[in-house]
């Protein structure tokens, strides 16, 4: 199925933007981590929603929830690893391939810092999902960085492809396959020539042909490279329109204030944009 929406992020902005979005009708997927993990969940009142002060921000999200799916959202619960822009959008989650004609990103703020050398060799040896590029590295060694906590299963699978896989991360990892070496390691730097050569881990060189940076999410401009930012936040318009065709933004990632009402509004407008992208292209 083609979704005429995909919204990537299930806080307040995603929720409000699948909302307005199936306002008019359109069909919308929504993909992002658990509704309850969201950092609105912990907040113990918020007071500064209008017309609803006093709620928790658990209780605010129940509610964007329970509209957005009794309206007919659709929702997935995981962290898009590869976008493919081309006739529209495909996003990998896991295994599975989920395809939209727009796409909305609300995925809040999404802070990492990157490793001396991950960007300079993202795709020459730098992959952030084993799914797609772990066949690449059949037979040939490979270092996992376990920064989520899905890591160990993707370094299990990964060694179950016949990767030689080792496992490096600040913490010793839980559901590690006891055939994988572990390195406790926190300073990182990717290593290389035309493409990786090997992960140096506090001071050690680990010699190999992939790194795999597997993160609790990717950032949005990992997933779209020529995705404009300003300041670390995504570039958008009074339509919340970014500077690609077909893709919007609301909600955290495009700059404070941070708060709920911003990014509800945000998430509003960019879906009503969308909408009238998507029958722009039908006219």
């Amino acid at each position: 199925m083609v979704y005429d929406i995909i919204v990537l992020g299930s806080g307040p902005a995603g929720l409000a933007a699948a909302i307005a979005a199936r306002g008019r009708d359109k069909s919308v997927l929504v993909i992002g981590n658990r509704w309850q993990d969201s950092p609105l969940a912990k907040a113990e009142r918020v007071d500064n929603y209008p017309g609803l002060p006093g709620r928790t921000g658990l209780e605010l999200l129940e509610e964007l929830h329970r509209h957005a799916e009794g309206l007919g959202a659709e929702f997935v619960v995981g962290k898009a690893l590869s976008l493919l822009a081309w006739n529209g959008f495909s996003l990998t989650v896991g295994s599975q391939i989920y395809q939209g004609r727009a796409l909305i990103l609300a995925p809040g703020v999404v802070r990492q810092a990157k490793y001396p050398g991950e960007e300079a060799y993202l795709g020459r040896g730098v992959s952030y999902c084993a799914t797609c590029d772990g066949m690449l590295y059949r037979n040939r060694p490979v270092t996992v960085v376990g920064l989520a906590p899905d890591a160990p299963r993707e370094a299990n699978y990964l060694h179950s492809l016949g990767c030689q896989v080792v496992y490096v991360s600040p913490q010793e990892p839980q559901g590690l396959d006891g055939d994988i070496p572990y390195v406790k390691a926190g300073k990182l730097a990717v290593k290389g020539e035309k493409t990786v050569t090997g992960l140096e881990a506090d001071g050690a060189l680990l010699p190999c042909a992939g790194v795999f940076i597997l993160r609790r999410a990717v950032a949005p401009s990992d997933l779209l490279p020529t995705l404009e930012t300003e300041e670390g936040v995504i570039w958008v318009d009074r339509r919340m329109a970014t500077n690609l065709s077909g893709v919007f933004a609301a909600g955290d990632c495009t700059g404070g204030p941070l708060q709920v009402s911003k990014a509800v509004g945000e998430g509003h407008v960019a879906a009503l944009s969308a909408c009238e992208f998507l029958d722009s292209e039908t006219v």
